[in-house]
């Protein structure tokens, strides 16, 4: 049974313009993955800036080879789960693959994901024409958008596999002017995945819009990390970004704690979790 943590401290609540102000303040935003209301509360006992509810979780809680068999409904049932167990932290929800394949039905998702299912924001990933016209849509409708660039799992199949984005001249230049596209379009935030650190570092420099990296380099505006990988209980290889939070500590809420405090001081992500 799910009970609410009632010693978690009281925090004022995260918003979309208070992330705007971290950065300009330069304090790292911490991001984390949750999928149930249990972790969420955890998260949110951490003090945690932002959940995502990822379409990862089908990969980290399905078992599935890749995030493409996600469903919408699925997704709706997760985010409202982690919404149940939040009550400060900014709740991001994913969009599924497909779901946005075209403007009517982004909004669609868009207002499942947040009137039913209690998300405050939705990330989307690429910056193809029907994406940006469905970042513009959304945010038109009042739905905060965080876009996502770079390393996009939904686009594993087009990569040809998880393969670093943005090495070549060519390919960095083409994801700074994607990043440029997706504020343009009205983007609140951006993930910005498995780019060299000097990309990161670009691209962070060049938005006015707070960069979350994952596997982007130290000088991102904060970070994200799949909470199973940093609790080193996935399945097969931890991913180079990552790291095992969990070691050497007593509780997932210790480990969750000093993800979040390494974070903010910078000690996370080392050059070891980092590209060039």
């Amino acid at each position: 049974m799910y009970v609410e943590n009632a010693s978690a401290p009281v925090r004022r609540p995260v918003t979309v313009p208070g992330l705007h102000v971290m950065k300009a303040e330069g304090r790292k935003i911490v991001m984390l993955t949750a999928y149930d209301a249990s972790f969420a509360a955890q998260i949110e006992h951490a003090g945690v800036d932002v959940a995502l509810v990822g379409d990862s979780l089908g990969m980290v809680v399905q078992g599935q080879r890749s995030t493409l068999p996600v469903t919408l409904d699925q997704m709706v049932y997760h985010t409202t789960l982690v919404a149940r167990g939040l009550t400060a932290t900014l709740l991001v929800a994913d969009m599924p693959f497909m779901a946005d394949r075209d403007v009517a039905h982004a909004l669609e998702a868009g207002a499942r994901l947040i009137g039913e299912a209690g998300a405050a924001m939705i990330k989307i990933e690429g910056a193809a024409p029907h994406i940006l016209a469905s970042i513009h849509a959304l945010t038109e409708r009042a739905i905060p958008v965080c876009a996502h660039l770079g390393l996009t799992p939904q686009s594993v199949h087009k990569f040809g596999g998880y393969k670093v984005q943005g090495r070549a001249q060519e390919a960095a230049e083409r994801v700074l002017g994607e990043a440029h596209a997706v504020q343009q379009a009205g983007a609140s935030i951006l993930v910005l995945e498995g780019v060299p650190m000097a990309l990161g570092e670009r691209i962070t420099k060049a938005l006015e819009i707070p960069v979350i990296g994952i596997g982007a380099g130290p000088q991102c505006d904060g970070q994200v990390l799949v909470v199973y990988d940093m609790l080193g209980i996935t399945p097969g290889k931890r991913p180079k970004f990552s790291k095992d939070f969990l070691a050497g500590r007593g509780s997932i809420g210790e480990a969750i704690a000093a993800y979040a405090d390494d974070v903010r001081s910078g000690a996370f992500p080392a050059a070891e979790h980092s590209y060039n």
